[in-house]
């Protein structure tokens, strides 16, 4: 047996802890050493991530028996002749699963989807996606209300136990990829049978389940985002996604190479959002048998994973840390602002000229997030337009460099901004000025969401501002992209405001700079409401926990915000700060019904008065 050298997973959050992960990742790996035809052995779980993620409200019993009905065709993927191609009978499962559940009217699901049936098998795809629900909380993936109960249940019968944590987190997140539900599945199972024959099973489960939850959660945002890039924007800018990431990720690797492993990566991050999840993980286990039987791998830091069996290989090298920066001299840089003839290789093959600024611009500057760079990448394309039209355009495109420096410049001191008023304010009062400032630009999420949502973005700083200089501008821009994109998500699936529309759709690279520079809504008109109706001052507030009533405090300040926009904060403190007093008052209080009548009078007063009388 082989001896594996210790592999450590790059964490989205600070969530996550690594050891604890890596421990469970080569543990499960261990087990299927053995294993010689992962695609083929998996055939049936592959079935069941696919439907599940398609019907999501289906019972798990249900979505068993729609892939025993599949099961015929599943098996011949399974023995397929010499001519006959792994994708092409993925491409068939997948149409036959949408023929079965337009052909079997008398199922539930079939009314949900009677628009789709009636398109043709591209369109139909499309329609299909359109109904998936990726609206997945911070609850567990999986519960386990008794150990003793789900090791009893795994004695019995191991199979069952893993494909129904199969089911849930399939149709819990439609978007996570099919490889990475194998490969955690493997995980889990694993960690079932280790804490099983622990003594403290309970204990086991939280240190062992908790960081695999919080990973696959993570991941999946970052694969529903993926996805939207595809789909939102036009395949130059995922093409360019990918190009960065892979540079940033090896280095040393030659362009031409980058480049092609780039367009393929793309078109898997297609098929894998599509729902095609044979064909994803078919094409994820051919990309890393590539990418390990090199002659030469391609980066010192995935080596190890290359250790690894099949299925745990992918996740590995996907979240491995970027190469060391080779020593690079300048001069293949400089060509691109000072070399006389940049017109004309700009103008006979635009798109291999700018791949290739983007990737020598990439593997000097892996520190930086992807948004940023291709904000410098924005800005050459859009100089090489205005110059190459000049009669002396080198003179005008010789001053790329300091716009590219401008642009990391500008970029880095919007974070440094943001993370110096988060230390200064602290937590709780940073995520309040956050709620003020997006109800002013997005007033029609409703104060939930707007709590939500600048959640999200506070966890952010709070993970990302500690960190040192280069590290805390990288993290917050790639964890804002994140933040922003399931904003922009939102705004597809119901339309927020014509600004929040315009920073979604014009430019992937500068949505977070679009964002940030938005001002007060000025065609939002606040349906009227009275101060009564705004404060909820109610008995159940004296049982809620510090973080529902947290909760509370914010919706109330966020509708207040909604109401009077110009208003100052300190105004809308003094009713928080008011607001927060009586409830802790009237709750120790002998009646607190009582005390919340006569007390709250007056706050309602204080609320009128700054409402103009509404």
């Amino acid at each position: 047996m082989k001896i594996f050298r210790p592999i450590c997973f790059l964490v989205f959050f600070s969530y996550v802890q690594c050891q604890t992960l890596q421990r469970s990742l080569l543990a499960a790996a261990l087990r299927h050493i053995n294993s010689q035809n992962y695609l083929q052995e998996n055939l049936r779980d592959i079935t069941s991530i696919m439907v599940a993620q398609f019907l999501q409200k289906l019972t798990y019993e249900e979505v068993q028996t729609i892939v025993e009905e599949l099961v015929d065709l599943t098996d011949k993927c399974k023995i397929l002749k010499p001519h006959e191609s792994p994708s092409e009978c993925a491409h068939q499962l997948m149409t036959t699963f949408l023929e079965h559940i337009c052909n079997n009217q008398g199922k539930a699901e079939r009314q949900e989807f009677s628009d789709c049936c009636n398109l043709n098998n591209k369109a139909r795809l499309k329609c299909f996606l359109l109904y998936k629900k990726d609206d997945a909380d911070d609850s567990d993936v999986f519960q386990i209300p008794n150990p003793e109960q789900i090791c009893e249940t795994h004695k019995e019968n191991q199979v069952s136990v893993k494909e129904r944590y199969i089911y849930e987190m399939s149709r819990k997140y439609p978007f996570l990829y099919g490889p990475t539900i194998l490969t955690m599945s493997a995980c889990y199972e694993t960690a079932i049978q280790s804490c099983c024959q622990e003594e403290n099973k309970t204990e086991c489960f939280q240190m062992k389940l908790e960081p695999i939850r919080k990973y696959i959660r993570e991941i999946s945002w970052r694969h529903h985002h993926l996805c939207e890039i595809g789909i939102k924007f036009n395949h130059k800018v995922a093409k360019a996604v990918e190009l960065v990431l892979l540079t940033k990720k090896q280095p040393k690797t030659n362009f031409s190479e980058i480049a092609r492993l780039a367009v393929y990566i793309k078109n898997l991050h297609q098929t894998c959002c599509e729902g095609d999840v044979v064909a994803c993980v078919l094409g994820r286990s051919q990309l890393m048998n590539y990418t390990c039987s090199s002659q030469s791998v391609p980066s010192s830091k995935i080596a190890p994973c290359c250790a690894l069996p099949v299925p745990f290989q992918g996740e590995c090298i996907i979240n491995s840390e970027n190469d060391d920066k080779p020593d690079l001299p300048s001069l293949p840089l400089s060509r691109f602002t000072e070399d006389r003839f940049v017109c004309k290789q700009f103008s006979d093959k635009q798109d291999d000229f700018l791949q290739e600024f983007l990737y020598e611009y990439s593997r000097r500057h892996s520190e930086l997030a992807v948004p940023v760079i291709l904000r410098v990448d924005t800005v050459y394309q859009n100089l090489l337009a205005k110059c190459c039209k000049l009669e002396n355009p080198l003179e005008c495109y010789s001053h790329g460099k300091e716009m590219f420096q401008r642009v990391i410049r500008e970029s880095h001191e919007r974070v440094k901004n943001h993370c110096d008023l988060h230390e200064k304010l602290g937590d709780t009062y940073f995520h309040d000025r956050l709620i003020i400032l997006y109800t002013k630009k997005a007033p029609q999420l409703s104060a939930q969401e707007l709590v939500m949502f600048t959640k999200n973005m506070a966890a952010a700083a709070t993970k990302c501002c500690p960190l040192r200089d280069e590290q805390q501008f990288a993290c917050m821009e790639d964890l804002a992209k994140l933040i922003l994109g399931a904003l922009c998500r939102r705004h597809e699936a119901e339309p927020i405001n014509a600004a929040v529309g315009h920073c979604c759709d014009d430019s992937y690279a500068f949505r977070k700079p679009c964002f940030d520079d938005l001002q007060v809504d000025g065609t939002y008109i606040s349906p009227p409401l009275s101060c009564d109706q705004v404060i909820s001052l109610k008995e159940n507030l004296c049982k809620a926990q510090e973080e529902e009533f947290q909760t509370e405090k914010q919706k109330l300040l966020s509708n207040l915000v909604k109401q009077k926009p110009y208003a100052t904060e300190m105004q809308f403190q003094s009713i928080i700060a008011d607001f927060a007093h009586l409830v802790e008052t009237c709750c120790q209080a002998e009646t607190s019904e009582m005390c919340f009548r006569e007390e709250g009078s007056k706050l309602i007063e204080k609320c009128q008065s700054l409402l103009g009388g509404k």
